[in-house]
């Protein structure tokens, strides 16, 4: 089916404000060792939870946000690993598994904001288009939205490099699922996506206005 696709806004941001909720920042808060946060005023939590975890060295910090948020995904020696590696790289941009891509980054936004740039500075890119179907809307999927995209991106984007394939042909993409963080849309046709800068930023975006046509994705022999 073909499309016709407009690239409405592309914004460059180094948090997502709706995250961490105030459930978190009071369970946080308890791992920090402050006292009677669930009695904290809401608007405050956030602050309180920088004051208290800079009262820990960055490290040990960074292993309670990081069992806090991926105790489930990932075992104490990972955690270990990845709370050194933090200050190095940005670990939410490397780190081999893509699914986990999302968390490390709302981890290490958090703690760089603590402790005032201790550890580098990741970002996110939101965009915001509308996918217009030649023959009625139905809602579409992270790869369907990827593939679209496609024809308004630079071929030196990350994701058209290594996955060119997925990409440009009617072939299935599961990594779409963990490369585009969250997408939403209220009427088929407008879309929001959140997504890494590693993987899509402003510069890769070549058109605002293209077509793109979608077919359904065969798996491989």
């Amino acid at each position: 089916m073909n499309y016709q696709i407009i690239i409405k806004s592309a914004n460059t941001v180094d948090q997502i404000e709706e995250y961490w909720t105030n459930d978190d920042y009071i369970k946080l808060l308890e791992k920090f060792d402050y006292p009677d946060a669930s009695d904290a005023d809401t608007a405050s939590l956030r602050e309180l939870l920088f004051m208290a975890i800079s009262d820990f060295e960055p490290k040990d910090a960074a292993v309670i946000v990081l069992e806090y948020k991926l105790s489930e995904d990932l075992n104490e020696g990972q955690i270990q690993q990845i709370s050194n590696d933090m200050f190095l790289d940005k670990v939410c941009e490397e780190y081999p598994e893509i699914g986990l891509h999302s968390t490390l980054f709302h981890v290490n936004q958090l703690l760089f904001k603590a402790y005032n740039g201790k550890f580098p500075n990741a970002k996110a890119t939101i965009l915001e288009c509308s996918m217009m179907a030649s023959e009625g809307a139905s809602e579409l999927t992270k790869e369907n939205v990827l593939k679209l995209l496609s024809n308004g991106l630079s071929d030196s984007t990350l994701i058209k490099r290594l996955f060119d394939h997925a990409m440009n042909e009617n072939a299935p993409f599961p990594e779409a699922e963990d490369i585009l963080w969250d997408l939403t849309t209220s009427d088929n046709v407008n879309y929001t996506l959140t997504t890494s800068e590693y993987w899509l930023n402003k510069e890769d975006i070549i058109a605002s206005e293209f077509e793109g046509v979608l077919e359904e994705s065969v798996s491989a022999e």
